[in-house]
């Protein structure tokens, strides 16, 4: 099946570097694997950080003559997808091309990672939500990675549009690297870009948590990098010296044998949609302390892999630390665990199985929509 894959928050051959993108690729692999042909649609990135009209306006009238020139190579010979794929459909980030084109074409419209929320339902992103909610109606189907965008996503299931859960899952071109074994002082890591908001908002928190800590022997190697670096690093200035490394950013492939060089991963993760950084630490062997905030349950198995504070309980995320810090054969145990979760459990083989099984089930629901209403007789 020949399929266009939509990336409206990020271009999918941007180059740039992130979770989300990081994601598209995956999926884009999983799907030829699979034997289909994905051509990524050639969008420009449709992220607005605020709620301006103008650039909303500007962003849909680009997408009308972007649909309506795909839809004339499509006339002219080109060969037209069979399906249409989008990934990341939230109000900041709309699929303004989506909806249209399925409609144009008759084609099914599968959606992952949508997320929908009332309270951006009115206000100065109404406007933006209103498309969002165009295409979570228009999908025949949703693939959802973690059970709070089901939630968000549960009002959109009917009998032509389902809710599929796709788990995060994660590729590697080779075997990881193991757990290189227990150091004499527990090595602690953490891997983060360094901007404003959650991020910056999680750094401050893992220093106070830490804090909380300081009177045990370990070592922190923070990984990443950006502009709230100074302000980050200050936060953790209090700590005893020594404690903490500064790596800075580091070429992506030199990052698991980064994180195999150490003990524990911790990072609080307040609001991550998920991380998959976490999946690569569970792939070298660490076990995980972190809040369950957002959907970084998705990512672990909460007890066996990882150790789980509320969000917000800094002393809970420090007792949890301090779990591990005290048993290392606890530590080690759950690291093992979490090799084997991460390399069999999330694995891109597994998502292939999803992935079949949710194109047939969107196949299925556009035929169901094409179908005529069936009027009971009186």
């Amino acid at each position: 099946m020949r399929i266009a894959f939509h990336t409206p928050l990020n271009a999918y051959d941007d180059g740039g570097i992130s979770g989300d993108r990081r994601m598209a690729r995956q999926l884009v692999d999983v799907l030829e694997g699979l034997g289909h042909v994905v051509e990524p649609v050639p969008a420009a990135r449709a992220f607005m950080p605020t709620p301006d009209a103008d650039l909303l306006a500007r962003h849909e009238g680009e997408a009308t003559a972007l649909v309506e020139a795909m839809l004339a190579q499509w006339r002219d010979g080109v060969p037209a997808p069979e399906l249409w794929f989008t990934y990341h459909n939230y109000y900041k980030a709309p699929d303004l091309l989506g909806p249209a084109i399925v409609e144009r074409l008759g084609i099914p419209y599968v959606v992952a990672e949508a997320s929908d929320a009332d309270r951006r339902a009115s206000g100065e992103w109404a406007a933006h939500t209103r498309i969002v909610r165009d295409g979570l109606a228009a999908a025949d189907l949703h693939l959802h990675f973690t059970d709070r965008d089901r939630q968000g996503l549960e009002p959109w299931r009917a009998a032509r549009t389902a809710l599929l859960d796709l788990p995060p899952f994660i590729a590697f071109a080779s075997e990881p690297p193991m757990q290189a074994g227990d150091a004499a002082i527990p090595r602690l890591v953490t891997v983060a870009m360094m901007r404003e908001g959650t991020k910056q908002n999680s750094y401050l928190a893992l220093a106070r948590v830490l804090a909380q800590v300081a009177d045990r022997p370990w070592t922190l190697t923070i990984i990443g990098d950006g502009r709230k670096r100074a302000e980050i690093q200050q936060a953790f200035a209090a700590l005893p010296p020594g404690r903490i490394q500064w790596r800075g950013a580091i070429a992506h492939d030199r990052v698991l044998a980064e994180l195999a060089a150490h003990d524990v991963f911790i990072w609080p993760g307040v609001r991550e949609a998920y991380g998959l950084v976490y999946l690569e630490a569970q792939a070298v062997g660490l076990p995980i302390v972190a809040f369950d905030s957002g959907g970084v349950s998705a990512t672990v198995r909460s007890g066996e892999t990882a150790l789980l504070a509320a969000e917000g309980d800094e002393a809970a995320l420090s007792a949890a630390l301090l779990r591990l810090l005290d048993d290392p054969d606890l530590s080690s145990r759950m690291g093992m665990a979490a090799r084997r979760f991460a390399l069999t459990e999330r694995s891109p083989a597994r998502a292939a199985t999803i992935l079949e099984r949710g194109l047939t089930l969107a196949v299925a629901n556009r035929a169901a929509r094409a179908q005529p209403a069936r009027v009971e007789a009186p």
